[in-house]
């Protein structure tokens, strides 16, 4: 740490789902936060209760630009990106922009305050596996020119420059490789499938499954997730550093999971599988628990029940966690799919905006 104040950490991306995590998580160990986001698919309604805290400042910013900081700085933790499939399909440019010039602008500013930097990376990088579970050796199994490349490989390419900046320019660098994390203010039309699970089962609608079901993923609770960064973030190692929760299910079992929690009668509805959507998730996560002494604390039953309980306020049901009793709605408030227009319509935004809320462009994990 630079100083013997409160440290100043940096969160890119600090309005997205994962973001705003972690930054109530810093604020909590007695961090100055700086979020910056530019509300692509970040939402600054999940940063609202920190508004107003003197040592909290949000500001609009689209990081593929350029990144206006006061420092000192300590931490700069680098979440910003569209993380979801439907999302950085809709916006293949933004994302592969933010994965290159928004990575080496978080470096430069990294290296200008000599700050310990951060790159969320993501288990994207191994691809459709052929090693399972995926440990932080294996190069990985992508398609580079497939329609998920405009991700993967922005991340693949976002790790590279990372480790040349702390080969020869001397940058403190930690890459951390998320596997599928779900929570509170994860957004319900973000089409990932926890999202559209819960959402179904809430409707009463059938859930939808791409494929037969069979494939498998590995489901972290965001609480654990930014335990794992703070951690990360607080230790010597450069990485990379696996960090998710290797109870796997299969998708099938998992939507069947959330059925039952929900107290749902849905069914499910079989669909025709994407393009090189992996077979296989499961992280080896013994090098978090060497080097972090970092391991997952929230099981799935817990985790879910506590997303469920979010989603069924947001999108205005009740009776979510007695799964005797179905759950039905109780007021017309409008779902946050409709409230927050999610911004795929223009890929880049002004620079920057002052005193108001920007619906697009820019960047949030």
């Amino acid at each position: 740490m630079s100083r013997d104040i409160k440290p100043h950490s940096v969160v890119l991306g600090g309005a997205g789902f994962v973001g705003s995590h972690l930054c109530d998580l810093l604020l909590s160990e007695g961090h100055q936060v700086s979020c910056l986001d530019n509300l692509a698919t970040g939402r600054e309604v999940n940063i609202r209760h920190l508004l107003g805290r003197p040592d909290f400042n949000f500001s609009v910013q689209d990081i593929r630009d350029s990144i206006d900081l006061e420092g000192p700085v300590d931490f700069i933790y680098h979440l910003a990106s569209p993380a979801s499939p439907k999302h950085y399909l809709e916006m293949p440019f933004l994302t592969l922009e933010t994965g290159s010039k928004g990575t080496q602008n978080a470096l430069d500013a990294a290296r200008r305050f000599e700050a310990r930097y951060l790159l969320a990376s993501t288990s994207e990088v191994y691809g459709d596996p052929e090693v399972h579970p995926q440990v932080e050796t294996y190069w990985g199994h992508v398609n580079s020119i497939g329609p998920r490349s405009v991700y993967d490989e922005a991340k693949r390419y976002a790790e590279a420059v990372s480790m040349a900046y702390q080969r020869e320019r001397n940058t403190d660098v930690v890459l951390v490789r998320i596997f599928n994390t779900y929570g509170p203010r994860m957004r319900p039309d973000d089409g990932r499938a926890l999202p559209a699970f819960i959402s179904q089962a809430l409707a009463g609608d059938p859930l939808t499954i791409h494929g037969d079901g069979k494939q498998t993923r590995s489901f972290c609770y965001v609480a654990d997730l930014v335990r794992g960064l703070y951690a990360a973030a607080n230790s010597r190692s450069c990485g990379p550093i696996n960090l998710g929760n290797p109870s796997e299910v299969s998708i099938a079992d998992f939507a069947r999971e959330v059925i039952a929690l929900t107290g749902s009668a849905s069914t499910l509805t079989f669909h025709p599988r994407p393009e090189d959507d992996p077979t296989v998730r499961k992280p080896d996560i013994a090098r978090a628990r060497d080097l972090l002494a970092w391991e997952p604390k929230v099981n799935r039953e817990e985790g879910l029940k506590l997303t469920i309980q979010y989603f069924a306020e947001e999108l205005g049901y009740e009776g979510a966690r007695d799964p005797q009793t179905a759950p039905k709605r109780v007021h017309t408030r409008a779902p946050a799919a409709r409230r927050d227009r999610p911004a795929a319509e223009r890929q880049r935004g002004p620079k920057t905006f002052v005193g108001k809320r920007n619906p697009d462009g820019g960047v949030a994990r």
